[in-house]
């Protein structure tokens, strides 16, 4: 599994990113339906990148744990969102979600009001 990260820091040319909404897969490879949750990192693009590198290794270490769920990660850096699309299992995305929220605890769970 690989952790793709945006951030504001580009390479020789800019080129606009597709939307997340066109590459965020809905169905697995057997044609089930995914779920899929967003995190909030407040602050995280104006953090030194030590601190920054560290973050993504705590993730990257709670996402290895989960591997066998997690069909799909999205870290934007410039946005401060996480963004995990998982197996459709019962509960399984507010058990990574609080997995993450352990090991990098200024990641809020944006969801709606129930």
């Amino acid at each position: 599994m690989e952790l793709k990260l945006h951030s504001s820091i580009s390479s020789d040319r800019l080129e606009p990113s597709v939307p997340l909404w066109k590459r965020v897969p809905t169905k697995d490879s057997d044609g089930n339906s995914l779920s899929d949750f967003m995190m909030l990192i407040p602050r995280l693009s104006s953090k030194p990148p030590h601190v920054i590198d560290f973050i993504v290794k705590q993730i990257k270490k709670v996402l290895g744990y989960y591997q066998q769920y997690i069909v799909f990660v999205d870290l934007n850096i410039k946005l401060n969102l996480l963004w995990v699309s998982v197996k459709a299992l019962p509960g399984i995305s507010l058990e990574v979600a609080a997995a993450l929220h352990a090991l990098v605890p200024e990641a809020k769970l944006v969801a709606q009001k129930i």
